[in-house]
């Protein structure tokens, strides 16, 4: 018999369902309480992507639904719909965080995020998707761009708040991006969902971070110009926008490299140590090599700020070369640092507020070149940072940083060269060229001669740039010559009185005649400056420069060897070559109106003669010129340590490096000698000079001050400017024709009290002389005399004696003669006219 085998098979089991495919586009909509705006938004979304499915393929719609208590998550369910999902947090967190989750759960290809209330119509998907498909890995709509459209607006106020928190965003996280708040971006997905968990914020800063992570990994952000108007029932309260400012903070902070802290950290303690000798006692402590600038400078601050206090003309006083005074404007007392400054400068001092404007001034400058060079010439941060120190720390900075506040606090020069570079891109010409007007103006308060000598930098640069680049040129001028006149027009209103103050009004000059040494000496430029910390040395600067404030080259030949092995080397480079034209070309100009050949007695026209009489040139100190070389010279090395820490061959490498080395280690400086100061007569400090000075008179030191002994200047700060003196150190005019010189226009007394401080030799007085000396008395308004110790000062009370017929009286450490007829007993009172 036969029987059917039992089958062993079991029936097979249905097939596991895969992965659902992924949608082409995924809309991510965060919400919050939003049952009633949100209906209508559903419906567009679905309307109009149904419409076109073979345009925008297949779709989902992702509501995240961030803790709402409204029931805002069951109306998304409530639609049955297999295309629109919730995802739903703990809490309300943030829209950061509902966005996190949404696009977390997204499976799109591209994925559109869009707010609520659908303030941009889904319609402007069109030109974010066309943007997307050039290559872009994310398009976002922006409604401060050409080509935007805004119906219903906001609030003013919100409006304004936007508008500042999209510029705070453009300064610190995104340059470059107007409008990161338009709630329409469309991504890539994977990017997307890439970027979004990647996130940490859970706020309204998410936008910033997301796309801030595009950025860092190098990839490019379309901003596309969409149709938007404002929705009632924005979540937006006061708060969000502290909340939101705080996260915009916290990302750029975290994108900050630790070396663009520490850069600046370092050269803030490279300029301590250079005024080491003077920074922790600033009022007790003197710059000897500063010469009477100190005195000066502190005068020019306390001055300033005493007329702040008492609401008086800025550019003006009579406290020094009295009664005439002093066009302050004419005189480079820094208005943009001395006025600001006037609170600080009230409370602790002149002393206290020049030490510190030099020392974070000469800082700064250094962080601001670092900054320039990062952005435009090298990537790396040491390169960089030896880049910069050479341009703020070179050894004719130092020569300056003795007492020429003006020629160190030079932050806004690479600030303004930024600007010119980007009106020749030609992106945002209007607001480049008013932004470049207003740091022009700011820096004429600061110091007209830098400004000038960075505009000749500049032009230098663009010739020889332009001469290789043909085709940039072709392109850059036009937007560069839109702007800059657009910057003359904003600056321009805002420096001509001060400038028409300066040139026509009290005490104004023409022309100034400076020291015949006022130039380079070929050898200067290969020399070594005094405060070379390994190889300065005194008696040769000294004798290849005019003073110790004035060293205005002394870069070193190994600098020099270094510089031309570079422009060899890397001469393909235009901006190398450019840079090299613009050392050369201003050293060659520092040379002067003649080129004496070193070692010979020949003598040819110099290159300086070309531009010494034309107007602005002509107050120029020529030798001054050479300090273009330094951020030149700057920005070569930059170049150079980049491409050496890049070289593969370590031979190579390191044997570059120990060139670059032996190039700056001569340069590194030393720090500035300094010395206690000279103690001011206790006739001065205890106020014993307010009984022998009347309102509106003088008090006249014996010799009166002037450019080779300003200590009087500092008598005037310690009273309070309680009483005004003749003569003084300061730029002013002599004669009909209004020639500048330095110090008050000479009288008769005047000279003769300084050659007898010269020569320690009493001359034979006379009766002329002595109505000489009551005829200048009286123009000075005199109400006593006060002779200091000081060397020769047996010859000067000698003297003094003889043109008075009387005796002094040594009151508080000084000799006084009260000139005031019949108020205390006397050995013989005179009359004054």
């Amino acid at each position: 018999m036969s029987h059917e085998r039992e089958s062993t098979n079991t029936p097979a089991r249905p097939e596991e369902p895969g992965p659902p495919e992924a949608p082409d586009l995924s809309v991510v909509v965060p919400a919050y309480n939003e049952r009633h705006r949100l209906t209508p938004t559903l419906d567009a979304l679905t309307d109009y992507l149904s419409a076109d499915e073979p345009r925008w393929g297949s779709w989902e719609i992702v509501v995240a639904d961030d803790g709402s208590t409204d029931g805002t998550g069951d109306l998304v369910t409530a639609r049955r719909d297999p295309r629109l999902r919730l995802v739903t947090g703990e809490g309300n967190r943030g829209k950061g965080h509902a966005l996190r989750l949404g696009v977390a759960v997204s499976r799109g290809r591209r994925v559109l995020v869009t707010d609520a209330d659908l303030a941009t119509p889904i319609e402007e998907l069109e030109r974010l998707d066309k943007a997307l498909g050039e290559g872009d890995c994310a398009a976002i709509g922006s409604r401060s761009v050409p080509g935007a459209t805004i119906g219903a607006r906001q609030h003013r106020v919100r409006e304004l708040l936007g508008r500042a928190g999209n510029a705070l965003i453009r300064r610190t996280a995104l340059p470059g991006i107007h409008d990161t708040q338009c709630g329409f971006k469309l991504y890539d997905g994977d990017l997307a969902r890439e970027a979004y968990a990647a996130s940490r914020v859970s706020g309204w800063g998410i936008d910033v971070e997301v796309l801030r992570h595009l950025r860092d990994a190098g990839l490019s952000v379309a901003e596309v110009p969409v149709r938007w108007s404002h929705r009632p029932g924005s979540k937006v309260g006061p708060l969000d926008y502290v909340r939101a400012l705080t996260e915009i903070t916290r990302i750029a902070a975290r994108s900050v490299r630790p070396a663009d802290v520490f850069a600046p950290f370092l050269f803030l303690l490279m300029s301590v140590a250079l005024y080491s000798g003077r920074f922790f006692a600033p009022a007790d402590r003197y710059l000897p090599d500063s010469l009477r600038d100190q005195n000066q400078w502190e005068w020019f601050f306390a001055v300033t700020a005493d007329n702040v206090a008492h609401f008086r003309n800025p550019l003006f006083t009579d406290l020094q070369g009295f009664p005439d005074g002093v066009n302050l404007m004419a005189n480079t007392v820094m208005l943009g640092m001395s006025v600001p400054l006037a609170p600080l400068t009230l409370a602790a001092g002149p002393a206290f507020t020049l030490s510190l404007v030099m020392t974070l001034g000469l800082a700064a400058t250094a962080a601001a070149w670092y900054w320039l060079i990062v952005k435009y010439l090298v990537r790396g941060r040491v390169a960089a940072f030896l880049g910069a120190a050479l341009a703020a720390f070179a050894p004719p900075m130092v020569s300056h940083a003795h007492a020429h506040p003006n020629f160190v606090v030079l932050f806004m020069v690479p600030l303004i060269i930024d600007r010119a570079l980007r009106l020749c891109a030609g992106t945002r010409v209007v607001r480049d060229g008013v932004v470049l007007g207003l740091m022009a103006a700011y820096q004429v308060f600061l110091g007209e001669e830098p400004l000038l000598l960075t505009a000749l930098g500049m032009l230098l640069f663009a010739a020889a740039y332009a001469v290789l680049r043909r085709d940039a040129a072709r392109e850059a001028w036009r937007p560069l010559l839109r702007g800059v006149l657009i910057g003359a027009a904003v600056c321009l209103p805002l420096i001509v009185y001060p400038l028409v103050w300066q040139f026509a009004g009290p005490q104004s000059y023409t022309d100034i005649e400076h020291n015949p040494r006022s130039f380079n000496s070929p050898l200067a430029l290969l020399s070594f400056a005094e405060r070379s910390w390994l190889a300065g040395d005194a008696d040769t600067a000294k004798a290849l420069a005019f003073n110790t404030t004035e060293q205005n080259a002394f870069y070193g030949w190994p600098l020099a060897l270094l510089a031309l092995a570079i422009v060899v080397l890397l001469r393909k480079r235009a901006p190398v070559t450019a840079l090299a034209f613009t050392a050369v070309a201003a050293a060659f100009l520092s040379l002067g109106r003649e080129f004496r050949i070193p070692l010979t007695g020949v003598v040819l026209p110099g290159p300086w003669e070309l531009l010494a009489d034309k107007p602005l040139f002509e107050a120029v100190i020529e030798s001054r010129v050479a300090m273009i070389c330094a951020p030149a010279l700057g920005m070569l090395l930059a170049v150079a340590v980049d491409r050496l820490l890049a070289v593969r061959p370590p031979a190579i490498r390191y044997a570059g490096l120990l060139a670059v080395a032996l190039a700056l280690l001569p340069l590194i400086p030393a720090p500035l000698r300094a010395v206690d100061r000279a103690e001011v007569p206790p006739f001065i400090t205890d106020g014993t000079w307010t009984s022998y000075v009347r309102e509106g008179e003088s008090l006249v030191p014996v010799p009166l001050p002037d450019p080779s002994d300003a200590d009087a200047l500092h008598w005037q700060t310690e009273a309070g400017f309680g009483f005004g003196l003749p003569g003084g150190y300061f730029n002013g005019p002599y004669g009909d024709e209004r020639v500048g010189i330095y110090g008050a226009e000479p009288r008769f007394t005047s000279n003769l009290l300084r050659e007898v401080r010269n020569t320690g030799v009493i001359p034979p007085v006379n009766d002329s002389w002595r109505e000489q000396a009551r005829v200048d008395l009286a123009y000075w308004k005199a109400g006593v005399l006060v002779l200091a110790p000081q060397p020769n000062d047996s010859a000067l009370r000698a003297t003094v004696e003889k043109l008075l017929g009387a005796s002094g009286k040594w009151v508080g450490g000084v000799w006084v003669w009260d000139l005031h007829e019949g108020t205390r007993p006397r050995a013989a009172p005179i009359t004054l006219p």
